[in-house]
């Protein structure tokens, strides 16, 4: 029986891609023992034990910035930390670490390496997190979502994704997706949302522009988040949503999508192959628009300024993209060859190489 422990959280850029590779773990070997090691803050606190998971804690011990004291106790609370995952280790037999991302992956590299187990790193976003840095410099495999992911032996595999992404039928899940919105489905959909909390920014932009969308011979599914305040208008053809909790049906549904370009985000729609506008978070390290990168170059998507989005961008850029077909299908078709779906199975593949691996 091989044991696992997959490393990773925060947020549910980590969460999510791991969760996904402990189901296809568990599902391939029930008699496997599958764990997951996070902080007790994270995301993961809830979403682990809710997929049946069993979680391990270790110390959320974030990276220093700047000289401070939490800089002086850095090193004493990190090590702490390393012994946290080491006593895990060896109270469960495990045979191999993967970590991806986030505050428990850095000392879990440097206990699995301590341990002399083998461990596989895997990187989300095109601009790796400082314990993907880490831990690329001695892992057994290393595995990116994006091309150009500057990480030390890198190899692109895509990004692990929710079941229901894999399997969606675009086409034949079309009719139960405008049933559910209350859309015609016959008439071309344009899909806006910003993430789980949505985006004010594309919000605001599209509480100016709907009737143009609709004008243009559109419809426009919304899902602006929970936190939004936006009023419904109720216009046939316009479907607003605080939450949409089947986003695969959103999915089925659009032709084309304004949204942020997450490493989810741009993971999903370029395995689905739907031609996106992504307008990239300006707040961070820049890696939106890194993320986006590979879908641009193929012409399946394009980037749109944060800062300069209003209404009056959406009449200026997307209204001329809905009256022109062509170029949409155009889009469409690069989109098809942008993404992967097999992004779960490449890791496991990646993880099934590392334990016959050395440390």
């Amino acid at each position: 029986m091989t044991s696992y422990l997959l490393a990773g959280g925060g947020t549910a850029g980590h969460v999510n891609p791991l969760l996904a590779v402990a189901d296809a773990l568990r599902e391939r070997d029930s008699a496997a023992e599958v764990l997951v090691l996070g902080t007790a803050e994270g995301l993961e606190s809830r979403l682990v034990p809710e997929r049946g998971y069993e979680l391990l804690i270790v110390d959320k011990v974030p990276f220093p910035r700047r000289p401070n004291r939490q800089a002086l106790a850095f090193p004493g609370r990190f090590r702490r930390a390393i012994a946290q995952v080491r006593a895990h280790i060896r109270e469960h037999g495990v045979d191999v670490v993967v970590g991806f991302g986030g505050y428990a992956s850095a000392p879990a590299y440097v206990a699995a390496r301590r341990e002399k187990i083998p461990f596989v790193v895997h990187e989300a976003n095109a601009r790796p997190g400082l314990a993907n840095v880490l831990g690329a410099r001695w892992a057994a495999a290393v595995g990116v979502a994006f091309a150009g992911t500057p990480l030390r032996g890198g190899e692109v595999v895509g990004m692990p994704l929710r079941r229901e992404v894999i399997g969606l039928d675009r086409v034949g899940s079309r009719a139960e997706a405008a049933a559910a919105f209350g859309l015609d489905p016959e008439k071309p959909v344009l899909l806006a949302f910003g993430g789980s909390l949505g985006a004010q920014r594309l919000n605001d932009a599209l509480a100016d522009s709907w009737r143009d969308v609709l004008d243009a011979g559109w419809q426009l599914l919304h899902v602006t988040g929970e936190r939004s305040d936006l009023p419904d208008p109720g216009a046939e053809g316009y479907a607003l949503r605080r939450y949409v909790d089947r986003m695969d049906l959103a999915f089925a549904l659009a032709d084309l999508i304004v949204s942020r370009s997450g490493s989810a985000t741009v993971s999903e729609v370029s395995a689905l192959g739907i031609p996106a506008l992504y307008v990239p978070y300006s707040v961070g390290n820049g890696e939106q628009r890194l993320n986006a990168g590979s879908a641009v170059a193929a012409g399946a998507a394009q980037l749109l300024d944060d800062e300069t989005f209003t209404g009056d961008a959406v009449r200026a850029t997307v209204i001329p993209l809905l009256h022109d077909r062509a170029r949409i299908a155009r889009m469409a078709a690069a989109a098809e060859h942008v993404g992967t779906r097999t992004g779960t199975e490449n890791v496991i593949a990646l993880i099934d190489r590392a334990v016959g691996t050395p440390n």
